[in-house]
């Protein structure tokens, strides 16, 4: 059992709803503030949970939640997600992604908080200068979704040298999959992600799915990622409190298989495992997509005793597809 609640921003979201049935499993007590502008009510265990609705820019609720709850740790997935609107709407990303965390950090240095695991990105290494990547890989993010999380990672190390607080980054490469019950999984709105777009495309959500770009230097010509099942992110999560309940220091940990699979061969999987013709089509590359996103994970193994789980497509497809046609359908049945 912790010392004192978790507070967990974003905890209604697509990764932290899964890190927090995960670390419910563990008996742990959790306060999730979630303002439910991309969150679900509904992805939480209201009966397990104690749920605040709210911002972490709103200064006043914050201080009430940690003098109410005393929380031990905070987890932090609280974030907007949407590559080509930040660059669109640089602002709204760094304000939110940025600016207002540090009403969090301060209500942390307030009541003596001092471990924050950080849900950052692979997106801070910009154009990859070497396949895998690593932690000491340099950071040049390419969009301000990534330069907004880089930054972050600037301002907790700097607390860490100022007030002691100790953190985690832990850096996603493609967080894909649903969990195994079926009961919770990606639902987002609009839908960007390849392997929920391909599922789209099955139901008849979507008309088809367009490839961008197969011309790449792989060897299908489409991009090849790193696909990390939630489960194995929310699973790093407990490991990552755990390393710092223990005393760890701030560090990076990148959370991937160390494995990359291409575009077609994730729609030929998606295709096996629905029975369905995925309807295709081919457009040009997107600017900014890197031919190659893979992870080199062996300082989550090495630290924090973490490696993937699901290495197969499949498994994270299989699981989307049971969540596609159970609580999702009935919210967006066509």
């Amino acid at each position: 059992m912790s010392q004192g609640p978790l507070l967990i921003t974003g905890g209604a979201g697509y990764i932290g709803s899964h890190t927090v049935r995960h670390l419910l499993e563990q008996n742990e007590r959790i306060v999730v503030l979630d303002n439910l502008v991309f969150g679900h009510r509904d992805a939480l265990p209201l009966d397990r949970v104690t749920f605040v609705e709210g911002d972490m820019a709103d200064a006043p609720l914050i201080e009430k939640l940690f003098a109410e709850h005393k929380p031990e740790a905070v987890l932090h997935f609280a974030a907007f997600a949407y590559v080509g609107e930040s660059v669109t709407d640089p602002l709204k990303y760094y304000r939110n992604n940025l600016a207002a965390p540090l009403t969090l950090l301060e209500a942390m240095q307030r009541h003596g908080c001092k471990r924050f695991i950080f849900s950052s990105t692979c997106a801070t290494y910009g154009d990859p200068v070497r396949i895998p990547i690593d932690e000491t890989h340099p950071q040049a993010p390419v969009n301000p979704y990534g330069a907004s999380k880089w930054m972050l990672e600037r301002v907790l190390r700097d607390c860490d040298t100022a007030w002691g607080l100790k953190s985690v980054f832990l850096r996603y490469f493609n967080a894909s999959g649903c969990h195994p019950s079926g009961e919770i999984g990606e639902d987002h709105n609009p839908e960007t992600h390849l392997i929920p777009r391909v599922l789209m495309a099955a139901t008849g959500e979507v008309d088809s799915i367009t490839v961008f770009g197969t011309d790449y230097a792989t060897p299908d010509g489409t991009c090849v990622r790193d696909y990390i099942h939630v489960c194995d992110l929310a699973s790093a999560h407990a490991l990552a409190l755990s390393y710092l309940r223990k005393g760890g220091e701030t560090t990076p940990v990148n959370l991937g298989t160390g494995r990359g699979f291409s575009v077609k061969e994730i729609i030929a999987t998606a295709e096996a495992v629905t029975g369905k013709k995925i309807p295709v089509n081919y457009g040009p590359r997107r600017a900014g997509d890197p031919s190659e996103l893979i992870a080199n994970p062996t300082k989550a193994k090495e630290i924090l005793q973490w490696q993937a789980a699901h290495t197969d497509p499949r498994e994270h497809i299989d699981s989307a597809w049971r969540w596609m046609n159970g609580p999702r359908h009935g919210r967006y049945a066509v």
